[in-house]
């Protein structure tokens, strides 16, 4: 978990980016691991790492992540 947070972190310097799914995986992120999720209300299922998400989409056939930070928003009551 350690080194997902880290590679988490070192891409996602904006609080918003998408990367290739190769990219992440390459410097050895697996996406087994993480430590909570938060569901959109489009039902799309961001996993997080602490306080770096991620979430897995397919974009005309080629898998991306898209890095978020966790918001206040994000925590329901």
């Amino acid at each position: 978990m350690k080194l997902n947070r880290r590679i988490l972190k070192k891409y996602n310097k904006s609080g918003y980016t998408i990367i290739r799914k190769s990219e992440l995986t390459g410097e050895g992120f697996d996406p087994k691991y993480f430590t909570h999720y938060w569901k959109n209300k489009k039902g799309d299922v961001y996993f997080f790492v602490y306080e770096y998400g991620f979430l897995l989409k397919n974009d005309n056939g080629k898998e991306k992540y898209v890095l978020v930070i966790w918001q206040d928003y994000m925590t329901t009551h």
